[in-house]
């Protein structure tokens, strides 16, 4: 509480929330620990919250309206699968905001330029043997 008896929160927000993407990351790893498609009610019994239906319901239909997701009838609803493992999501994202700078050349080049060592080796053999989305070193193939 503060000085004047109100309940402290943040600036703008409830002291509950979450974090900006925090369920739409608990989402997508609960739709990658599943088996096969799942109904916004089994997202709901897989995250183990008591977040209403519909909350799940419209996350599903935003990760689905940024790709992240792919949906298909089955009923009267839908079920959802992930569009991409997870490295091939942060490849997305990764494009995505790249594709956002205006000064792309600069933007790549101070990526390139905070990379370590090890991640500067991988990326100079990834490009030289034209593996950009191939199988990384130990052999096992990537799902794009």
């Amino acid at each position: 509480m503060s000085e004047g008896g109100h309940e402290d929160r943040p600036v703008g927000g409830r002291p509950d929330r979450r974090p900006a993407g925090g369920l739409e990351a608990s989402v997508l790893t609960a739709l990658w620990a599943a088996d096969g498609p799942l109904t916004p009610i089994a997202v709901r019994l897989a995250l183990g919250t008591d977040l209403a239906r519909t909350t799940v319901t419209t996350i599903l239909t935003r990760l689905h309206a940024k790709g992240a997701v792919t949906r298909a009838h089955a009923g009267r609803g839908y079920v959802y699968t992930p569009a991409q493992d997870p490295p091939g999501l942060t490849a997305r994202r990764m494009h995505a905001e790249l594709n956002k700078d205006a000064d792309r050349d600069t933007a790549l080049a101070r990526f390139v330029a905070g990379l370590g060592p090890q991640d500067r080796e991988l990326l100079r053999t990834l490009l030289d043997e034209g593996r950009g989305g191939g199988a990384p070193r130990d052999g096992a193939t990537i799902r794009t």
